[in-house]
């Protein structure tokens, strides 16, 4: 059974759990100089509809931590993109991962 994506809204913010192909709990990459080397997983895509301004909350960092962060869409990479210390492929904000 497929979960339901969880979405509210709380004045112009709209929170959903299920974006570009991601449910909450699914492990992503985040592309930073520090945090491209830590383990996050997903968590929410907030909208702020009264700016247009986007974000991804996750949770993660080195082994063991488990800090609630936030960051750009285009920052936001599936877990298979990372080879060694690089990224191979697209962000999810341009190329999502919908099931066919």
């Amino acid at each position: 059974m497929k979960k339901r994506p969880v979405v509210t809204h709380q004045g112009p913010l709209t929170r959903s759990t299920k974006w570009a192909g991601l449910n909450h709990g699914d492990a992503v990459v985040v592309d930073g100089v520090k945090e491209r080397r830590q383990h996050w997983v997903f968590l929410a895509h907030v909208l702020n509809e009264e700016t247009g301004d986007e974000w991804v909350e996750v949770r993660g960092g080195r082994v063991g931590e488990a800090k609630g962060r936030s960051f750009r869409p285009e920052l936001i990479y599936p877990a298979g993109a990372r080879r060694g210390a690089r990224l191979v492929g697209q962000s999810l904000a341009i190329a999502p991962q919908l099931p066919i």
